[in-house]
């Protein structure tokens, strides 16, 4: 888009024409330079914190993060540029209901800490996928699971944040939109493929600060402006567009709209699926997602997890007073632009004739914020977006790595293994900017509703099976393979007929079908929960039971077991051969870890993959930024392995550090209760 002068309005063919052309001063540019610097070198030194040529190294940062990055990394991975567009959006349309979806998180990232990760833990797994391959055996659940979750990241995650980034750098910026994500998604690849789970750790730590600063003083100019919280409660319900037809309820402010629980029958989010409906899903995001659970793996104890995770627990409380509230004070302000209740005059605002509301958060930044600060709070957006995006970039990459590849070749070396996942990183990056045409083309308004409907019916499934493989011993492959069979189906139908029947405006008949019109969301979830649970727990019983092998160190009740697989003296135990030919069957990754990054290992026989030959300066440079230009020799299939017990041994804790997490746990969860009696 071309850049006119200051004193003129923007005007694309979707019809923005609200943002005045607010030029970068010396005083943006310098912040978003200093930005970009500090982003850059925190991702290049923690390129030397790890091994980054091992798989643990890659994918898991070593296992040495302590509990402030990892909890930082947990709060920057779940807060993207979406959250800052959505959940401003949603508090200027309806209120501050949308904060459940935060609250709620608060509960279930410490359900994850003391519930599942000790079972993960045990397990020695990297991935969920593969989680559940050693639960119940066999590969189709693995698969199917890998792929499930490659979709929901390209199609959903991705999509989402790079629309609200490029929504805020286009509008803000009148940067070319391709040039602002292709630039983003390059610069997140250079780290991200240099130094793995680490570098986007260490980056996303930095990024939290960043975004806590320019969030919180935005929030600070935003309550000034509007006289305080007392004032935005009276004045939220005159927020009326001028142009408002006095005998249309469309546009005028919720009733209900400074309340979380809400009418059970009428209401946008009713108050029985906001605590059962939106639990589930929330329960698969924080306790069986990849992104989030990776970085709690990659701390160096259950200690420092379960520190991390109560640090991103009391984060959360922050969302509704630095993007709901500032959301609703944007309507106040411009109630013409944030606030349009008829469908062309929104369509010429901001090219969606469904609202304008999206537009709550940039509007804010570009009218309020002074020289320099406006320059902060476009590095607070960036952040946003490419702590996410690294996120998804990395974890993604572990799972078509871990479980799709290794299915396909499945005496993978190390270098193999490494060279795999850095590529799959780049691909990504493709995807996502050929996916930027069809999130420009689509209607923002909508997308931020879109994914969290999506996550109702396509999530449910998952989490009942995870919930019944790690807490019921009885559940068996069979079981959990016809629960996801059957839920995916039920949940992708609904979805289907969601994107056929779109919810009408406010203005139009209601001609959906019933299964649409009177079934929320949230109460569709439960029902799909339900129903995938009575299918899990009916074949389960009707079925053998799972052997002893997949169920110890596999579930709650049995995460202490002694492994099966330990030699009472000791003593190594040789890798089993495989039957079909003089290949050995290679070792489960818990032990290929251990042998990778083992003391017997680490530091002997180091050679170059490059020995031998006469390299380019240029290839042996990339090498090196990669930390490949040195690896171990390759283990996968030597029959000697060192002992298990270092992968697999029960997380200890020390006594008064886990008196000290659990008084924080209390803490953290009456507040939680507090804040939720406090709203509801």
């Amino acid at each position: 888009m071309d850049t006119v002068s200051s004193t003129t309005m923007s005007t694309t063919p979707n019809g923005w024409d609200v943002f005045p052309q607010q030029t970068l001063q010396a005083a943006d540019i310098i912040i978003l330079v200093l930005y970009f610097v500090f982003v850059l070198a925190v991702g290049l030194w923690s390129m030397w914190k790890t091994k980054r040529s091992t798989v643990k190294g890659y994918f898991l940062a070593g296992g040495k993060m302590v509990w402030w990055p990892v909890g930082a990394s947990l709060f920057a991975s779940n807060v993207g540029s979406g959250h800052f567009i959505g959940l401003a959006g949603s508090g200027a349309a309806s209120g501050i209901a949308a904060t459940a979806y935060e609250w709620n998180g608060m509960f279930c990232v410490l359900v994850l800490a003391w519930l599942f990760l000790p079972i993960y833990m045990a397990a020695g797994v990297t991935t969920m996928p593969e989680y559940l391959k050693k639960r119940f055996g066999g590969k189709r659940i693995q698969i199917f699971l890998a792929i499930l979750y490659l979709f929901i990241y390209i199609f959903t995650k991705i999509s989402v944040d790079i629309y609200a980034g490029a929504l805020f750098i286009q509008q803000a910026l009148h940067w070319d939109l391709y040039v602002a994500v292709s630039g983003l998604l390059l610069i997140t690849a250079v780290y991200t493929v240099a130094g793995g789970l680490a570098a986007v750790i260490y980056t996303d730590t930095l990024q939290t600060g960043i975004m806590l600063a320019g969030a919180l003083t935005l929030m600070g100019f935003s309550f000034a402006k509007v006289g305080g919280l007392e004032d935005l409660q009276n004045r939220y319900f005159k927020a009326i567009a001028s142009s408002h037809q006095g005998n249309s309820s469309c546009g005028l402010p919720r009733e209900d709209a400074f309340r979380i629980f809400r009418d059970p029958v009428t209401s946008d989010l009713p108050w029985p699926g906001v605590l059962v409906g939106m639990t589930i899903p929330s329960l698969w995001y924080w306790c069986t997602d990849q992104v989030i659970v990776q970085r709690s793996l990659a701390a160096k104890s259950l200690s420092h997890a379960k520190g991390g995770s109560l640090l991103a627990s009391y984060l959360k409380v922050l969302p509704l007073f630095m993007m709901v509230f500032p959301g609703m004070i944007s309507r106040i302000l411009y109630p013409d632009l944030v606030a349009c209740a008829d469908p062309e005059t929104c369509r010429r605002i901001c090219g969606n004739p469904s609202g304008c509301s999206d537009i709550a958060y940039p509007k804010l930044v570009i009218e309020l914020l002074p020289i320099g600060l406006r320059g902060l709070m476009m590095a607070v957006m960036i952040a946003a977006l490419m702590s996410s995006l690294t996120s998804i970039f990395n974890s993604a990459s572990t799972i078509f790595t871990m479980d799709l590849w290794r299915h396909f070749r499945p005496l993978s070396s190390e270098w193999e293994l490494m060279i795999v996942g850095r590529v799959f990183v780049l691909v990504l990056v493709v995807v996502s900017i050929l996916w930027i045409p069809l999130v420009q083309a689509s209607q923002g308004g909508q997308l931020f509703i879109y994914i969290q409907t999506i996550s109702s019916y396509l999530q449910p499934p998952v989490a009942i099976v995870f919930i019944l493989g790690c807490f019921w011993r009885r559940t068996n492959e069979k079981g959990a393979f016809s629960g996801l069979l059957v839920g995916m189906v039920i949940g992708l139908i609904r979805m289907v007929l969601d994107f056929v029947y779109l919810m009408p405006r406010c203005d139009e008949p209601d001609s959906r079908p019933a299964v649409v019109k009177y079934v929320h969301y949230l109460y569709f979830s439960i029902i799909l929960s339900v129903i995938t649970l009575v299918v899990v727990v009916t074949v389960s019983l009707l079925t053998e039971p799972p052997p002893e092998q997949m169920v110890s160190r596999l579930t709650w009740f049995t995460r202490k077991d002694i492994p099966a697989a330990k030699d009472p003296a000791g003593t190594r135990i040789p890798l089993p051969k495989s039957t079909t030919g003089t290949h050995p069957v290679p070792p489960p990754l818990a032990l290929q870890l251990t042998m990778i990054d083992g003391p017997e290992i680490v530091g002997k026989d180091k050679t170059s993959p490059l020995e031998g030959k006469k390299a380019s300066k240029l290839m042996r440079l990339f090498l090196w930024v990669c930390g490949m230009d040195h690896r171990e020799k390759d283990t996968f299939g030597v029959p000697a392995a060192p002992k298990m017990e270092a992968a697999v041994a029960p997380p200890k804790e020390a006594p008064w550090v886990k008196h000290i997490l659990n008084i924080n746990l209390i803490l953290c969860l009456s507040a939680g209760v507090f804040l939720w009696a406090y709203f509801a």
